[in-house]
């Protein structure tokens, strides 16, 4: 199949950016998005030019570091698919391909499609987590929790962090992401005694990352590759005005 490749080139992010053409010719619709890329990559050192950079590791659909924007969507046109999940025969013969970083003012590009992700680092860092005693696994029985919370904190565990909510999201919001890592801790009892204090150091270092706020638009879950509902954004915004009032009046 013959595709038309449009790809942003940007040196850092203090330089301008640029879209480039790459024609391919005889692309194999069993390529995965990411082996087409290779091949373009290896074409282009082969002419002694500069490979384009772009960011992967498992190639699973687990590590979320795949994060392009394909014709305007993040991971491209398959609902709940990872851009290196992706395979050329989602596309047609003579498609023209618009690929681009995540654009987002957090995420700042480092080159080409690569971006800084490290504000999502600095949210994590900040609660999500559990502070235990290091030791021995627990005996798995020994706290009982009931399977319905059980279900909902693993749909919740699901996201992979890629950043597609903000990439997607007019507003440059993150709350789907702090979403699901406030409530897949908050939902267990081993997350009970740090919910408040999480909630807040969470929302207040995504405020300080410069993410935007949420206008309930539902284009963060639509892109989401693991479908994260929006119902967690719900439960943050529960969880935080709870805090908020047990924070005022201990104060």
């Amino acid at each position: 199949m013959k595709l038309h490749l449009k790809i942003w080139r940007q040196q850092n992010n203090n330089e301008p950016g640029y879209f480039e053409d790459h024609p391919m010719d005889n692309v194999s619709e069993d390529l995965s998005f990411l082996e087409m890329l290779d091949l373009l990559n290896e074409s282009l050192i082969n002419q002694n030019k500069d490979p384009i950079a772009f960011d992967h590791d498992c190639r699973e659909g687990i590590c979320g570091a795949c994060s392009l924007t394909i014709n305007g969507r993040p991971h491209g046109p398959e609902k709940a698919t990872t851009v290196c999940q992706l395979h050329m025969r989602c596309f047609k013969d003579g498609d023209t391909l618009i690929i681009e970083p995540w654009r987002a003012k957090p995420f700042p590009v480092i080159k080409d499609l690569v971006v800084d992700r490290s504000a999502f680092d600095k949210i994590i860092q900040s609660g999500g987590f559990i502070s235990v005693k290091t030791g021995n696994a627990p005996e798995a029985n020994q706290v009982l929790i009931p399977k319905h919370v059980a279900d909902k904190a693993m749909d919740a565990a699901e996201c992979i962090g890629c950043g597609a909510c903000v990439a997607a999201c007019k507003n440059g919001s993150a709350m789907l992401f702090v979403a699901a890592k406030v409530s897949h801790m908050n939902l267990l009892p081993q997350g009970q005694p740090e919910k408040d204090q999480r909630v807040l150091n969470m929302v207040a270092t995504m405020d300080e990352a410069g993410f935007g706020n949420c206008s309930n638009y539902g284009a963060c879950s639509a892109v989401c590759p693991k479908e994260i509902p929006l119902d967690f954004i719900a439960k943050l915004n529960r969880d935080y005005a709870t805090a908020s009032i047990k924070n005022f009046f201990s104060a």
